[in-house]
């Protein structure tokens, strides 16, 4: 089940997605607390961001207790068409 799916305007659904940045830029996999809960990533999900780190993942949630915070791990990501690159000074 996709979580981050919330139902906004016209019962149309909108997916959370996830940036490298907007995660804090981690260097190592683990648990970590995230604006919408805990979000837990992987050794191959910190490698997809070293290799594209403009990629964007969706936030997946995990089953828990009513009472527990949330739980995500991160699923399908999305690599920008058009990544930005650092401007390149010519002069």
């Amino acid at each position: 089940m996709v979580i981050g799916i919330s139902e906004r305007g016209r019962g149309r659904p909108v997916v959370n997605k996830v940036t490298w940045q907007r995660a804090g830029r981690v260097t190592e996999p683990g648990r970590y607390m995230f604006r919408y809960g805990w979000l837990t990533i992987t050794a191959e999900d910190l490698a997809i961001w070293q290799q594209f780190p403009e990629a964007s993942f969706t936030l997946v949630s995990l089953p828990s207790s009513p009472d527990a915070p949330e739980e995500f791990h991160l699923g399908a990501f999305e690599i920008p068409a058009h990544p930005s690159s650092p401007s390149i000074d010519t002069h």
